[in-house]
């Protein structure tokens, strides 16, 4: 299993800083989510052409603003500007968010997903598509930038969209999923799926906060303060309590320096193939936290 760095950076420069310290510390990887602020791709395009030796993904951009033929040029166009470092992860955002913020409608998400990847995958690896889905259609080509495809995850959380992304995409990548619901659903649907399919192994991104910390009780108040929202809506609260959690604080990773990497350790026997690791707290506690996450690398 692979441990890398979940960043929430908000400027490019930070974004670049970031990413050269996790570089310059032998991490794999770094992950950016796409929120409001920083627009994911073209921080990746900027900030990563200038840092060698580190993959870098989306985690995730979400699919209804950006029709697949033009998340698809982008991508591809990311994936030249850094040679051919990107892992494109995509998923559908929340009805809250589609609905109130961007006047989407959000019914049908397992389909609207098997549509835009019906469009998106051969856009990528073939330049051309034509496809005329139930929610979207797509016709055309992409006169190729010298890339490769880049491998595409997607932000599986339920069983039906597990087996969809295991038929056709390259992996998960999953935030504020437990360990047991890990090992119980996530790897092992996304797994049987693509072996049906004939596919390749996916990949397995999981996603956590951890803290590395002598306060475990101040460590969980914070942790529940600032993931709050990830116990409202509604794909991530049912993937607490599928886990049993009644709070994010119950799914962070939070202890001494021992007791985090064992728990991350013991992440690999839930199927993950990379680890995600997203440092809160204190400064001087994000400090320790990179300390312990270097000493598993």
């Amino acid at each position: 299993m692979d441990i890398g760095v979940f960043g929430f950076d908000q400027t490019i420069e930070g974004f670049e800083h970031s990413l050269r310290t996790a570089a310059e510390q032998g991490f794999p990887s770094y992950w950016t989510p796409q929120i409001f602020g920083m627009d994911a791709l073209t921080g990746i395009a900027v900030a990563a052409r200038s840092v060698p030796g580190i993959t870098v993904g989306t985690s995730v951009i979400p699919t209804y603003p950006r029709h697949p033929m033009m998340l698809a040029q982008q991508a591809l166009t990311t994936q030249a500007a850094i040679g051919g470092r990107l892992v494109l992860g995509i998923g559908l955002s929340h009805k809250p968010v589609v609905e109130g913020m961007w006047g989407m409608p959000f019914d049908r998400p397992v389909r609207h997903m098997s549509d835009y990847l019906a469009i998106l995958m051969p856009l990528l690896s073939d330049r051309r598509v034509s496809f005329g889905g139930e929610t979207l259609t797509g016709g055309g080509e992409i006169p190729p930038p010298p890339a490769d495809a880049p491998p595409v995850l997607v932000a599986a959380l339920g069983p039906q969209m597990l087996r969809l992304v295991g038929r056709v995409a390259d992996g998960t990548i999953t935030w504020m999923t437990g360990p047991e619901t890990l090992r119980t659903l996530t790897a092992p649907t996304i797994t049987q799926a693509a072996s049906e399919a004939g596919r390749p192994a996916p990949a397995v991104v999981a996603g956590l906060p951890v803290c590395v910390t002598d306060d475990v009780d101040a460590a969980r108040a914070r942790a529940d303060r600032d993931y709050a929202i990830y116990g409202q809506l509604p794909s991530y609260r049912a993937m607490l309590d599928r886990e049993g959690a009644a709070t994010p604080a119950d799914v962070a990773i939070i202890g001494t320096s021992s007791e985090v990497t064992d728990r991350i350790r013991a992440l690999a026997g839930s199927g993950v193939t990379t680890f995600a690791a997203s440092a809160f707290g204190s400064a001087d506690e994000q400090a320790a936290t990179r300390e312990a996450l270097i000493s598993l690398l």
